[in-house]
């Protein structure tokens, strides 16, 4: 199990992610409510701006505030590692 950091000291189970997206669109608003609804929704933003969502194989949706580009960079790094 490799973690990635997602902010403030966040940890994400780098194996089990699906996608890192913008919350800009629709459709990821969409998908942030539903999983809002569904009580599987992870805010780890700590009141500040959601700049990322990470989707999970679990159904559970992670709110970052730091940008995709750098989760993603550290999501590619840790798969180099291995």
């Amino acid at each position: 199990m490799k973690l990635v950091n997602i902010g403030f000291g966040n940890m994400i189970n780098a194996d089990r992610v699906i996608a890192v997206v913008s919350p800009e669109s629709a459709p990821i608003k969409r998908v942030v409510r539903e999983a809002e609804d569904r009580s599987m929704l992870i805010n780890a933003t700590y009141g500040r701006r959601t700049r990322a969502v990470v989707v999970m194989d679990s159904e559970h949706v992670i709110l970052s505030a730091i940008q995709p580009d750098t989760i993603s960079g550290r999501l590619a790094a840790e798969e180099e590692v291995q």
